[in-house]
């Protein structure tokens, strides 16, 4: 069994992964036409993706204790290709709505379980390594976006887009999914997840912590640009600059992540990543210029970066919880704050200001530098 080529399968799910929504991403225009229906008719869609991730949480905990999480996240990688390609036969509403459903729930199942295999190559080679693996999702997303942009370009219709995007990744895929690997299941010591699994003691602050830096990145994905064009004036070109120099600030921190944290340690790489985010946030809310703006869309890129990746090795650490019972609990809470967090925001702004709503984005950023011990891992509760 090789740590080292677990670590690539690992990173290649991740890349796979995130791929697979860069080409869906890339294609939202077409398919909207296709299914013949208009923004609120396409939030229809979205929203059963939302909810086929946040139901497979309760579920795929369970199915990593029991199988493992290596063996779920090789099932799930299998699933997810047959539903994109099944993504092309939703050619009206009433098909589309339950494969979105199904394709939402496999990348959760996903997410969930190559989380937790990932955390188990890193517990093995003892260093950081989750946030080069969620940096890779994010590079994947950018390649699957470019594959969509050259498939447009070539004037590939839809379906033959997915068809050829998923030879394209398929070999690798299979290489990885081959890696040999033996996870360690609940069951084996005598451990059962139940079906729903709400964090408790310092993982409850781990979650939180999860859900506020989601929340962040859930503000500049959906609100930023509308704020700036809506409320400080800026063109649409403009605003639009904002939002690429957070994710590019992502992934470069993301990637150096592993180093930093090996260096410094997660308590204290989490409690400045905290201070950064309030700090890139409050200069978003001060809007004074452009270029305010876009330094604090960098710095809050810095900022969240490594917080769901930290969260997600100190769940699958804990050691008074089963792996799958706290991976999902947290991504329960993370995943749910990017998925359901975002139009919360957008009822502050309407009743009050999207100013307002990322000044709380500002004041719940410094809780992460509060709850940042909580990623220290715990000893065993006595029985």
């Amino acid at each position: 069994m090789s740590v080292r080529r677990a670590r690539l399968a690992v990173a290649y799910v991740f890349f796979m992964l995130g791929s697979l929504v860069g080409a869906w991403a890339s294609r939202i225009p077409d398919i909207k036409v296709i299914l013949e229906v208009d923004e609120s008719g396409f939030g229809l869609i979205l929203l059963c993706m939302a909810f086929g991730a946040f139901s497979s949480f309760p579920i795929s905990g369970p199915l990593i204790d029991r199988w493992g999480a290596a063996t779920v996240a090789k099932i799930s990688s299998i699933c997810i290709l047959f539903i994109f390609i099944g993504l092309t036969f939703g050619t009206s509403v009433a098909v589309m709505v339950p494969i979105a459903y199904l394709n939402g729930f496999a990348m959760g199942a996903l997410d969930v379980s190559m989380n937790g295999w990932g955390a188990e190559v890193e517990q093995e080679l003892g260093r950081p390594v989750m946030s080069s693996y969620h940096g890779l999702y994010s590079l994947g997303a950018g390649a699957g976006a470019a594959g969509g942009a050259l498939a447009l370009w070539l004037e590939f219709a839809v379906p033959l887009h997915f068809y050829v995007w998923t030879v394209v990744v398929l070999p690798v895929l299979i290489w990885a999914l081959m890696t040999p690997w033996q996870s360690k299941t609940a069951d084996a010591a005598g451990q059962k997840a139940p079906m729903f699994a709400i964090p408790k003691g310092a993982l409850l602050f781990v979650g939180l912590m999860a859900l506020i830096a989601a929340l962040g990145e859930g503000a500049v994905t959906d609100w930023a640009a509308i704020y700036q064009i809506q409320e400080l004036g800026f063109d649409s070109s403009t605003a639009a600059i904002g939002f690429s120099l957070f994710s590019v600030a992502m992934v470069i921190m993301r990637l150096a992540g592993d180093q930093i944290i090996a260096r410094f340690g997660p308590v204290k790489v989490a409690r400045a990543s905290g201070i950064a985010a309030a700090v890139g946030t409050s200069l978003v809310v001060l809007g004074g210029s452009v270029w305010v703006v876009w330094v604090g869309c960098v710095i809050m890129g810095f900022g969240n970066a490594v917080i769901f990746p930290l969260a997600m090795s100190r769940a699958a650490a804990d050691p008074n919880l089963s792996r799958g019972r706290a991976l999902a609990s947290v991504a329960t809470l993370g995943y749910g704050a990017f998925l359901f967090g975002p139009p919360v925001l957008g009822f502050i702004g309407h009743a009050l200001s999207l100013r307002m709503s990322f000044a709380l984005v500002a004041v719940l950023a410094i809780l992460i530098t509060v709850m940042a011990g909580n990623l220290k891992v715990e000893k065993p509760q006595a029985a």
